[in-house]
């Protein structure tokens, strides 16, 4: 009788981990010591929005902080383009540069010679205030960048419920959640001695 029960506890977890949604598998779980390298990406990012319009400054400004919480290098660079208003003016095209480092799975190349990072893949939640600066006015800003700048990202499970109303924040929802291969954080001051080298 008790081998009954044993061998039916087996077969009722191996039908259990057989239904749709109970599975995990291990390209699911966040993974730590994936090896990577890091590849340079520069990219003219001009905003084309109809709720919200951008200073150039400040729309590289909101650049950098999507860079950064996606996974970019903490070096990367978001310069205000050639813009027709001045600075600090809201410009209907506004454009910035972007330099930025980004984390690709694999093995020394040999041709670059770039050192391999060890990489985790990291959760990433975009939406109104996540990050702090950002909110339901850059909906159109969240859906161009996820659409332009985040396949230069090595990710998975992207998860998009993105919703932008056109002229108008009411009914707008930023819902953008992914994983991101990224370099596992430094503490304050190798930040610092990395950033001065």
């Amino acid at each position: 009788m008790n081998t009954r029960w044993k061998l039916a506890a087996v077969l009722g977890g191996i039908l259990f981990s057989a239904l749709p949604g109970s599975r995990t598998s291990l390209a699911d779980t966040p993974s730590a010591g994936e090896p990577g390298v890091w590849q340079k990406h520069e990219y003219s990012f001009t905003f084309m929005g109809f709720t919200s319009t951008y200073s150039c400054d400040g729309l590289a400004s909101k650049l950098r902080l999507l860079l950064i919480a996606s996974g970019a290098r903490h070096d990367a660079k978001a310069r205000a383009g050639a813009c027709a208003s001045g600075f600090g003016r809201p410009d209907k095209f506004a454009r910035a540069d972007l330099t930025f480092y980004t984390l690709a799975l694999g093995q020394t190349d040999a041709v670059s010679g770039a050192t391999p990072v060890d990489g985790i893949w990291r959760p990433v939640s975009l939406a109104d205030r996540s990050p702090r600066e950002l909110s339901t006015g850059d909906c159109e800003l969240v859906d161009q960048f996820r659409t332009a700048v985040l396949p230069m990202f090595t990710t998975r499970n992207i998860d998009n419920h993105t919703t932008c109303v056109p002229h108008q924040i009411s009914g707008s929802v930023i819902n953008l959640k992914f994983e991101s291969l990224s370099a596992p954080s430094l503490p304050r001051t190798a930040q610092a001695q990395q950033g001065g080298s």
